[in-house]
């Protein structure tokens, strides 16, 4: 059995790690539950996660928790169901009884945030400006989010500057335009993890993962366990990366 422990002594640990967290309705459907009481169990076993970070020492995490597909395709009754499951967690992290508060976790949301109900819109800011001093680990929600989306919104960003005169066109660089995404200088994944069995990023930090670590398991997310995630990472320590060299 791979412990934190042993991980920590044996290669370098991933400090940013990204996770699709897919395969909630199928496990739902599989234990004839509806399938949005999947994406509950997926909330239970995304607090998980966080504590297994913690152990590891991780800095950096970003989940895909609802995409911009998703609020276009999922039946109205679905979509009603996951967004009432963030309120509910909202509220449990408003409460300050909540793991992010046990590790010290600045929250930040990234994604087409307006799109979500203006109730629940309130909360998130709260739950940001109540985690905003913590300093253990940053943790990214990306919800109504696409990564073709995140560039196009960079791109009109940085033409508006152009526009105004506040930026000439030989300014544009890597760096500016890494601070002109939703995640705002965050750091890139070193490691993009994918549960469910599916093999593709589905939209998901598509210039901040050019040189990311892949990772695929079958696993569906609520069944996702603490040796999955150990094994991922290290199988991750035995890889050489080379960033395009």
């Amino acid at each position: 059995m791979i412990t934190a422990d042993f991980l920590k002594k044996t290669g370098k640990m991933p400090q940013s790690i990204g996770i699709i967290m897919d395969g909630n309705r199928r496990f739902a459907k599989e234990i004839m539950k509806r399938p949005w009481e999947g994406h509950e169990f997926g909330v239970k076993k995304a607090r998980q996660v966080l504590e297994w970070f913690h152990e590891l020492g991780i800095e950096y995490m970003t989940v895909y928790s609802l995409s911009l597909e998703n609020i276009r395709s999922r039946p109205k009754m679905e979509l009603i169901k996951i967004l009432e499951c963030f309120d509910k967690e909202m509220d449990i992290i408003l409460s300050g009884n909540h793991v992010i508060h046990k590790t010290k976790t600045r929250v930040k949301f990234i994604g087409k945030i307006k799109l979500l109900p203006k109730k629940l819109r309130e909360k998130m800011k709260r739950v940001e400006e109540m985690t905003k001093k913590y300093k253990n680990h940053l943790l990214n929600i990306a919800v109504a989010y696409g990564g073709q989306q995140e560039i196009i919104d960079a791109c009109k960003e940085i033409s508006m500057k152009v526009s105004e005169g506040l930026l000439k066109p030989r300014q544009i660089n890597e760096k500016l335009f890494k601070e002109s995404l939703y995640t705002d200088g965050f750091r890139y994944p070193d490691l993009i993890i994918r549960t469910g069995g599916e093999r593709r990023l589905s939209n998901f930090l598509l210039w901040q993962t050019a040189y990311s670590e892949l990772a695929f398991t079958d696993e569906r997310w609520p069944e996702f366990s603490k040796q999955n995630l150990f094994e991922i990472i290290s199988d991750y320590q035995k890889r050489k990366r080379r960033f395009g060299k």
